[in-house]
């Protein structure tokens, strides 16, 4: 008697994803690192608020800088896709339209991660 499952459920097919905590345990662990990074963020903006574009050049090619603002943008795209994800799992109700939410949701965040994560690299690199 493992399996808990009711007969409807072994009849479609439906039970555990074997997912659900390993998708939980990175959301959280993502945010944890959000609230880290994001203060450092908001503190990054607010030092350097009124400055020229020089001297906010200048910051950014200090590589410390540089680093965690490119972990800021990876930490926090990472969580939005993640959230996102659940988003639509829950909301999304068409299998053919989640699916496809659900590769919209990938790639969007890949490009927002990708390009900002560029764009930091150019500024730090001096291009």
């Amino acid at each position: 008697m493992s399996d808990m499952r009711t007969p409807l459920a072994k009849v479609r097919g439906l039970g555990s994803a074997k997912e659900g905590t390993e998708h939980f345990w990175r959301q959280r662990l993502s945010a944890v690192a959000n609230v880290f990074l994001i203060t450092f963020f908001v503190i990054f903006i607010i030092a350097t608020q009124g400055a020229s574009h020089a001297e906010l050049t200048s910051a950014l090619s200090n590589p410390v800088v540089a680093i965690l603002m490119a972990l800021t943008v990876a930490s926090a795209v990472y969580h939005m896709k993640l959230g996102m994800q659940v988003i639509i799992e829950d909301y999304v109700h068409g299998e053919g339209l989640k699916y496809v939410t659900l590769i919209a949701n990938t790639f969007f965040c890949a490009l927002i991660g990708f390009g900002s994560v560029f764009a930091i690299l150019k500024i730090s690199f001096g291009g």
